[in-house]
């Protein structure tokens, strides 16, 4: 009897883990708020699947049309999906401008599809139809013609909706006429787009997503066949990928779909189904183990526009963890580096897993998607890639078609008419009343302009005693105590002035963040100027970190912040100018000589000490977090200063070794275990910084695509060659003959102790301040004793929490005595407490 019991509960075991997957499935399921579903131009609801469509004959209260015209066909209509909708035998057709109107329950993030079947009805050709679809800030279609279309086409988007209603307007152009078959306004979870994304561009990082009008261009499921909407959580379809394999003999497909395991924390069935995590493609290198080759895919864009790629990945292959590496493209840039689908998915085999990556504006009318091997394991050369989507991004008009400028131009001649009538009739009483208004805004401007910008004053720092001094029409230019709230807060109409009205002739870089103009203040003062992008969320966030970062702590090596403004919805931030430009400008842009050795030491050694300040000199350490050389600037006499503490974070509390935080930095600068764990030290500045000296040494960029494979990556590409004792092979050509070998190795030697994998392997950045110190001494003087002995030995010598060489006395082995580096200079502390009572509104930034 007690055998049989086993056999049962083990028979019992086995059936609740099959149902398993199937209920969380079902548990994940997402239940939109707002669900509109219009068949257009039906009389009667139309069952799809399990979704109803709504007859929008029936629902007049969502359109607004000048006059009914509803068309029918039986010809049949199946898409390019195999999807033989009855959806597409009927129309609304629109012979002038005309709008549904929904209302909207729960703001945020919403899918509008629309459907689009051209046929003949009477005497209407909906091929040749030629008109528009807008929302109240997007242009969905502009001057579109179905002319070549002979099969049904689904256009979906993903729009932010911000208002209680969504308007949707059909307007023909040119005495055409606008159909559509049919319309889906469906709310979408809020985490499935979020805010953030690594940039392919190495200078760059993107957030802003979540304002972003989102056009779907490509839904791939690798290696798996068709996924319909009816079996996708959000009624997504996903299609094969055999049709856009560059050489499909490179590829093999591989499907475990019982293998998927959703964890906690990571992608749900939301982000993807397991029809689509549960297949895949890899490299087809059954034949050689060890071939090397990319797999790639090649899809067909429109030029002028960014694009969101989501690149899905679940390791369903390997049979243990950490087994499988390998690298990611799109296009020539290198998206990933030593991919492991294992630590990514919480030491989970077979967690989903995606990255979402932005291109810059494309000028090609293509788009590859490549993966590849590793160099981490030889032996087992494998990529896999489960899923892909492609999203194109709004334009700066908030458009997605390239034709919205031609659209606007070639508007029905109609509605011309009716302007010119309207214009004719109402021209002359318009004009009087609005120069009226206008002279009296513009007067009262005029005055209140002169009045602010003659009374504002900086900041001024007077023997270490910082005294905040900020003039308005109210305060006339009196000191104001350090609590307060207006200590650092400018006028918009000073920056206007002293921007001269952010003229594009004196924009000095642009970032993440915005745009960054050379400025001069009434009183002579040069500033630069970053005025934040109205469009991205994340700069509130970010406009917020610098001002309280900057304004608790002064230091001779870090960037001073002036002032800021947020007055009309903006968010400026007003800085020192640094006469010099980047670190990285230095090193290869145009325009500027060549640094000697001795600067260039000079400037690593004041962006340490900057760096090191940050770390130890204030109640917590701060962590930079974006540590690069266009965050390194020079003011006119070369002396470096740290910039950009937008991304900076406070460091762990005495009992803690890490702040755990999403996984921010440029690319080519991040720390692997920050990115691997997502714990965050002062030693993921660290590593940066040696990624900085190794910069500064070849003169390169960091990642750089146009070079061959083994040198993209400047970190590894110096590494390998500083393993064979030959990096002054690959240094700066001008500075060749000109270094000291002992203060070369030193300097080398510093780099390659930051970039160790491993954090606690890591000096602390004054250890690496002391040995930058060293080097500048062996270049400039000749050290008692042998040099070549010295320099090999400092590290240990001089800092003997590196590598524990506790025993040496720097006395008795002939090296010279150093003085301890500076680290606390010009320290000055501002309560910011309060300093954000006037930024808690997001609206418009």
């Amino acid at each position: 009897m007690p055998q049989t019991m086993d056999w049962r509960k083990v028979a019992l075991f086995v059936c609740v883990l099959s149902i398993l997957p199937l209920v969380c499935f079902c548990a994940t399921s997402f239940i939109p708020v707002d669900n509109y579903l219009i068949d257009c131009g039906s009389n009667a609801t139309t069952l799809v699947g399990n979704r109803n469509f709504t007859a929008d004959n029936l629902s007049k209260n969502f359109l607004s049309t000048p006059q009914d015209v509803l068309a029918s066909t039986s010809l049949k209509s199946t898409s390019s999906s195999g999807d033989d909708s009855p959806l597409y035998q009927t129309a609304r057709v629109f012979t002038r401008s005309s709008k549904y109107t929904f209302p909207i329950n729960h703001q945020g993030r919403h899918w509008i599809r629309l459907y689009f079947f051209p046929f003949t009805y009477q005497q209407y050709n909906l091929s040749s139809a030629s008109f528009s679809v807008t929302t109240q800030n997007n242009v969905l279609i502009s001057n579109n013609n179905f002319s070549v279309q002979k099969i049904p086409v689904m256009k979906e988007y993903s729009l932010s909706v911000t208002s209680n209603t969504l308007v949707i307007t059909f307007t023909p152009f040119n005495n055409s006429i606008a159909f559509v078959n049919a319309i889906e306004v469906v709310s979408m979870p809020d985490d499935l787009i979020s805010d953030d994304a690594v940039s392919l561009d190495p200078s760059a990082q993107f957030s802003g997503l979540v304002v972003q009008a989102l056009e779907t261009v490509f839904r791939v499921n690798m290696g798996g066949p068709t996924v319909s909407s009816r079996n996708d959580t959000l009624q997504r379809t996903w299609v094969p990928d055999q049709s856009f394999l560059v050489q499909s003999n490179f590829a093999s497909s591989f499907s475990n779909i019982g293998a998927v395991q959703y964890v906690d924390g990571g992608p749900t069935v939301n982000s993807a189904p397991p029809s689509v995590y549960g297949t895949l493609n890899e490299m087809n290198s059954s034949s050689d183990p060890r071939s090397i080759f990319n797999v790639t895919w090649q899809f067909d864009v429109e030029p002028g526009f960014q694009y969101l790629v989501r690149l899905h990945f679940c390791d369903i292959v390997s049979k243990g963890l950490n087994e499988l590496y390998f690298d990611v493209y799109v296009d020539s840039f290198l998206a990933a580096k030593d991919l492991d689908l294992s630590i990514l998915g919480n030491n989970v085999l077979g967690a989903p897993y995606y990255k979402d990556l932005v291109t810059p504006s494309t000028a090609n009318n293509k788009l590859r998607v490549s993966i590849g091997p590793s160099g981490l394991n030889s032996n087992y050369n494998n990529a896999i890639l489960n899923g892909l989507e492609i999203m194109k991004m709004n334009n700066s008009m908030g458009s997605l078609s390239a034709g919205t400028a031609a659209a606007a131009n070639n508007s029905g001649s109609s509605s011309k008419n009716v302007g010119m009538i309207v214009g004719v009739v109402l021209g002359a009483l318009g004009a009087v009343v609005l120069a009226g208004v206008l002279f009296v805004i513009c007067r009262k401007r005029r005055r209140l302009s002169q009045e602010q910008s003659k009374t504002w004053i900086p900041l001024s720092i007077n023997d270490g005693i910082t005294s905040h001094t900020m003039g308005s029409k109210y305060s006339n230019g009196t000191t104001i105590s350090a609590t307060s709230n207006y200590e650092y807060r400018v006028p918009f109409l000073a920056v206007q002035e002293a921007t001269n009205n952010f003229d594009e002739s004196w924009v000095i870089g642009v970032g993440g963040f915005g745009k960054v103009y050379k400025g001069e203040l009434s009183d002579g003062t040069k500033v630069a100027v970053k005025r934040g992008n109205p469009r991205s969320q994340q700069g509130l966030a970010e406009f917020r970190t610098e001002i309280e970062m900057l304004s608790q702590f002064r230091h001779r090596h870090l960037v001073s912040l002036i002032g800021y403004c947020d007055e009309k919805n903006e968010m400026i931030l007003i800085y020192e100018y640094m006469e010099k430009g980047t670190l990285k400008g230095h090193l290869y842009g145009l325009g500027f000589p060549s640094l000697s050795w001795k600067e260039r030491l000079e400037i690593c050694i004041g962006s340490a000490r900057g760096l090191h300040y940050l770390h130890t000199g204030y109640a917590k350490a701060v962590i930079h977090r974006d540590v690069k050389s266009a965050n390194i600037l020079l003011d006119e006499n070369l002396m470096a200063k740290v910039a950009d503490f937008g991304l900076s974070k406070t460091g762990p509390e005495i009992d803690q070794t890490h702040v755990s935080t999403a996984v921010k930095g440029s690319f080519g600068y991040l720390d692997p275990e920050y990115f691997r764990r997502q714990q965050l030290t002062e030693k993921s500045d660290v590593y940066s910084f040696g990624v900085v000296l190794f910069e500064v040494l070849c003169a390169r960029p960091v990642i750089d695509p146009s070079l061959p494979r083994e040198m993209v990556n400047l970190a590894e590409w110096a590494m390998k060659w500083h393993k064979k004792g030959q990096l002054e092979q690959i240094i700066d050509p001008t500075l060749a003959g000109k270094i000291r070998p002992d203060s070369l190795r030193k300097f080398e030697e510093t780099a390659e102790k930051c970039l160790a994998d491993y954090g606690v392997d890591r000096p602390s950045m004054g250890d690496v301040l002391w040995n930058l110190e060293y080097a500048l001494q062996l270049q400039e003087a000749v050290v008692q004793g042998d040099p070549e002995e010295n320099s090999t030995n400092m590290i240990g010598e001089l800092s003997p929490q590196v590598n524990n060489f506790n025993n040496h006395d720097p006395s008795a082995s002939g090296v010279v005595q150093l003085d301890v580096p500076s680290t606390v200079d010009d320290l000055s502390g501002v309560s910011m407490s309060r300093v954000f009572s006037q930024l808690v509104k997001s609206e418009g930034r």
